[in-house]
Parts: C-alpha cells; structure tokens; sequence
C-alpha cells in the first residue's frame, strides 16, 4: 500500500515532537503549539560569526632565525653547565 503524502516531517524545536504539516501554510505543532519556521536554528547568523579569522603563516625566514637563536640559547647553556662543572 503506498504512503500517503501528508507534507513535510518536522520536529518540534521546543517539545521534540516529531509531526508531519499535512500540507499547511504553518507549521505547528500540535502538541506545544510552536510554529516551527521561528526555531532558532533557521535563523541566520550574524556575518561577524561566519567570518573566520585568517591564519598566521610566519614566513620561513623567521622559522629559521628562531630555530638558530634556540640552538645558540642551547649551547650557552651546555657551556655554563661544563664551567659550574669544572668548578667542583
């Protein structure tokens, strides 16, 4: 037996009713009595919100400066070390 066409399924933002339009201009629920095209999750969002914030790209230049300064940081350390050493 084929279904019959009773409109679109919703599910109640509010109640989590789940119910079909049966073909009607508004979509409310029959059990809480909300109308389903105010849900809060068909409302667009604010562009600010859409917006994402572009990524920092540090260019290679830079990786290698700081990766030189933590070797040299690395082995002034290494030396101060040798030197407490030999002082015992």
């Amino acid at each position: 037996m084929p279904a019959k066409d009773l409109g679109n399924k919703f599910t109640c933002f509010k109640c989590a009713t789940k119910f079909y339009d049966l073909k009607k201009p508004e979509p409310v629920c029959p059990k809480c009595g909300a109308d389903q095209r105010e849900s809060p999750a068909l409302k667009p969002t604010s562009k600010r919100s859409r917006e994402k914030e572009p990524v920092k790209v540090v260019p290679e230049v830079e990786e290698a400066a700081a990766e030189e300064e933590d070797e040299a940081e690395e082995a002034a350390e290494e030396e101060a070390e040798e030197t407490e050493e030999e002082d015992f």
